[in-house]
């Protein structure tokens, strides 16, 4: 399997698939043709939210030159079919939106074992990126989530990589959540107090792995033991791991 844990595809919200360090091109390359899509949803209840998402997704890669045989939605509807939809897919894409919502929903279609069968190509955008981790972090994101003492911050994911990546760093950095900055007053501490390394990425930043080779294309920053620094520049080549 390789996979593509990217902060957005995008250059922005529903646009044009982002070229920055490379990305576009790498992924024609590891993708086999005829290519049979499926797209996983995050709110799978949401069909307006899905097929949407879903929609623009694809509208985004044909309008950049790539051909589909086949593009499927994964979401409550087609939940039942989920086994033949994974095994006759090459290219799965995991999309953006809430991380527990999506979470909990790749925990009931089985994806995690699915996946051990799988030899095409992942692509994460956003929350489907973290959901790929082995140990999603879940920052929180959403009104009541920082107060509340019960909400889970980290989840068992798909377990493609040991990388917990937060999206977005420069459309998310000033942001509050519960009157609480999501970086120095939740993520930085986060890490501090359970000693896991958080992976900031950017717009136009990914992680590439295959055959258990991971590489990190563009800028990006870590935060670990309640201290951020940038680690590379956007253009640059991170292999992992490092020091």
């Amino acid at each position: 399997m390789k996979y593509f844990l990217t902060s957005s595809p995008s250059v922005s919200m529903d646009g044009a698939i982002n070229p920055a360090n490379g990305f576009y091109d790498n992924l024609r390359q590891a993708l086999s043709t005829p290519i049979r899509c499926l797209f996983v949803t995050t709110h799978p209840d949401d069909a307006a939210f899905s097929d949407h998402c879903s929609d623009c997704m694809r509208q985004a890669f044909e309008d950049a030159g790539m051909e589909f045989e086949s593009y499927e939605l994964l979401d409550r509807r087609s939940a039942p079919h989920t086994k033949e939809l994974v095994r006759q897919s090459n290219l799965i894409i995991f999309g953006g939106g809430h991380v527990p919502t999506q979470n909990s929903f790749l925990q009931e279609v089985h994806m995690t074992q699915l996946l051990k069968h799988y030899h095409g190509v992942v692509l994460g955008i956003s929350a489907g990126s973290m959901n790929c981790a082995r140990i999603v972090y879940a920052q929180p994101e959403e009104p009541g989530e920082a107060l509340d003492q019960n909400y889970e911050r980290f989840l068992p994911g798909l377990g493609l990589t040991e990388v917990q990546i937060l999206p977005h760093y420069y459309l998310c950095k000033d942001q509050e959540v519960d009157g609480f900055k999501i970086y120095d007053e939740i993520a930085i501490p986060d890490s501090l107090k359970s000693k896991h390394r958080f992976y900031v990425f950017p717009d136009g930043t990914y992680l590439y792995g295959d055959n258990g080779n991971e590489t990190i294309y563009g800028e990006f920053y870590v935060i670990e033991n309640g201290v951020m620094r940038k680690v590379a520049n956007d253009g640059q080549q991170m292999g992992l791991p490092f020091v």
